[in-house]
C-alpha cells in the first residue's frame, strides 16, 4: 500500500510542478462562476438561496474539460517517452501504479470540488450560520461529485491506458464523457423508445447524480459509481498486463 501512495502522491504532485493544475482549477472557477450566475435559469433567476445551478454545471466543467486534461496524460505519456517500460519492470505491482495513478488524478479533482466550496463559503457564510441555505442538499450535493469523478477519472485512466497520444486520450475521454453526460437530458430520452430509455437512463451520468442534488441519496446510483470505478480500474489493470506480453 505504500507502494500505491508513493505513486499517488508523485502523480499528484506533478500536476503542481506545472501549469496544468493552476490552470484547470483557476479557469474551471471562472467558468463555472460565469454560468452559475450568468447562465439562463442561473441564481438569480431562481429567486432563492440554492446552489442547484452550480452542481449541475459542475459535472459538465468536469466531463467537457477537467478530467479529460487531467487524465490525458496518466499512462499515455508513459507509453510515449517509454517510461512505463522501465516503471513496470521495478519491483512494483501493475495494480499499485494504476491505483496510484488514479488517486493522484482523482485527489487533484477532488481539490477542484473542494474550490468550488468557496462559492456558498462566501455567498452564505461559514457554516452556513444564517439559516438561509439548506445544507442537506449541499452535502449530498458533494458527495455525488465525489463519486461522479471517481467513476469519470477512473474512465480517462482506462481510455489513457489504451493509446500512446495524449490527444487521442483526451478526445476519446471527452467524447465518451460527453455521451454518458448528455444521453440523460429529457430531449434525448424523449425520442427514445421505451426500452431504449430504460437503458439509456440506467447508464446516465446525468441521471445518476439527479438525486444526489437534490438532496436524496439512493444506494443504487452509490453502488452504479462504484462500480464503473472498479470496473474501468480493472480495465486498465488488464491494459497494462497485456502490454507485457505484446
Amino acid at each position: 500500500m505504500s507502494t500505491t501512495w508513493t505513486i499517488a502522491k508523485r502523480e499528484f504532485r506533478s500536476y503542481f510542478d506545472s501549469p496544468v493544475a493552476y490552470v484547470v482549477i483557476c479557469l474551471g472557477l471562472a467558468a463555472l462562476g460565469l454560468l452559475f450566475f450568468n447562465y439562463r435559469g442561473g441564481f438569480w433567476d431562481a429567486n432563492r438561496a440554492s446552489l442547484e445551478q452550480m452542481f449541475i454545471q459542475v459535472p459538465r466543467g468536469l466531463s467537457w474539460l477537467v478530467v479529460p486534461v487531467i487524465t490525458m496524460r496518466l499512462i499515455a505519456e508513459e507509453k510515449h517517452s517509454g517510461t512505463l517500460e522501465l516503471l513496470i519492470t521495478l519491483p512494483v505491482r501493475d495494480s499499485e501504479v494504476i491505483f496510484g495513478k488514479f488517486l493522484g488524478a482523482w485527489g487533484l479533482v477532488l481539490v477542484f470540488i473542494a474550490a468550488t466550496g468557496l462559492y456558498p463559503i462566501l455567498m452564505f457564510g461559514w457554516p452556513w450560520d444564517l439559516g438561509s441555505l439548506d445544507t442537506g442538499p449541499v452535502l449530498s450535493g458533494y458527495l455525488g461529485l465525489a463519486l461522479f469523478s471517481a467513476a469519470a477519472v477512473s474512465i480517462g485512466l482506462l481510455i489513457s491506458s489504451l493509446t500512446e497520444s495524449q490527444v487521442i486520450a483526451f478526445f476519446v475521454t471527452f467524447l465518451v464523457l460527453f455521451m454518458l453526460h448528455i444521453v440523460g437530458s429529457g430531449m434525448t430520452l424523449d425520442m427514445l423508445p421505451p426500452r431504449v430509455e430504460y437503458v439509456v437512463t440506467f447508464i446516465s451520468f446525468e441521471t445518476r447524480i439527479a438525486g444526489f442534488l437534490r438532496g436524496a441519496i439512493h444506494a443504487r446510483d452509490i453502488l452504479f459509481f462504484l462500480t464503473v470505478t472498479a470496473g474501468c480500474l480493472t480495465g486498465s489493470f488488464w491494459a497494462l498486463e497485456r502490454r507485457k506480453w505484446a
